[in-house]
């Protein structure tokens, strides 16, 4: 048995760790608790970062985090993924790091759900013609929804938010629910290798 924190962002976030992720790694007896940074999620940065795995891995077998790339503070110029996921690696304590994975998403969370255009027209209002539109986006970023991001203006949360009726919390959940985690692992490669090495856990 491997018990796995997960420190997330928002309650979007919170929500698909414990509806999609935690009952599948549970099969393979891990057991996954998703946790908002500082009890309340959001303002993301090192900083905040640093106290709260180090807190959790006081208490937790493993610790991962998944955190959007795009809402976290303090990135300089040309900063990668790998980048900030080496920084939250060396945010805490050397002796920690072997219990921790790191893991930023791809522009934001967001983006996932552009894996199934018709996940998104059945669950998010307006409904008829949704998927169209949502293959469109995809198609622009050569089918690969962790690539879609423009500009603050234009990252996949603005894009449905200006679309449709998206709420957060209440459609996140829905649409990656209904797309499954292999469809998400296809389409994302950089969540599906995360999501193999939360598998590998336990073995």
């Amino acid at each position: 048995m491997v018990r796995l924190a997960v420190s997330v962002e928002r309650q979007t976030e919170e929500r698909f760790i414990k509806e999609v992720i935690a009952p599948h790694l549970q099969d393979r007896e891990i057991y996954t608790d998703p946790v908002l940074l500082g009890r309340s999620g959001g303002d993301v940065s090192i900083p905040r970062v640093r106290k709260d795995l180090t807190n959790l891995l006081r208490s937790f077998d493993k610790v991962t985090t998944f955190y959007d790339f795009y809402g976290f503070k303090g990135k300089e110029e040309g900063e990668s993924k790998k980048s900030l996921e080496r920084k939250i690696l060396d945010c805490v304590k050397s002796s920690l790091r072997g219990r921790l994975i790191p893991y930023v998403q791809m522009y934001e969370f967001e983006g996932l759900l552009f894996s199934s255009p018709e996940a998104i027209e059945s669950n998010i209002p307006p409904h008829r013609g949704l998927s169209d539109w949502a293959r469109g986006v995809a198609n622009e970023f050569g089918g690969r929804p962790e690539l879609i991001n423009d500009s603050e203006h234009f990252a996949p949360s603005k894009r449905l938010e200006s679309k449709t009726e998206y709420r957060k919390t209440i459609h996140g959940p829905l649409v990656a629910k209904e797309i499954g985690l292999s469809a998400l692992r296809e389409k994302c490669p950089n969540f599906g290798e995360w999501l193999s090495e939360l598998e590998s856990l336990r073995v």
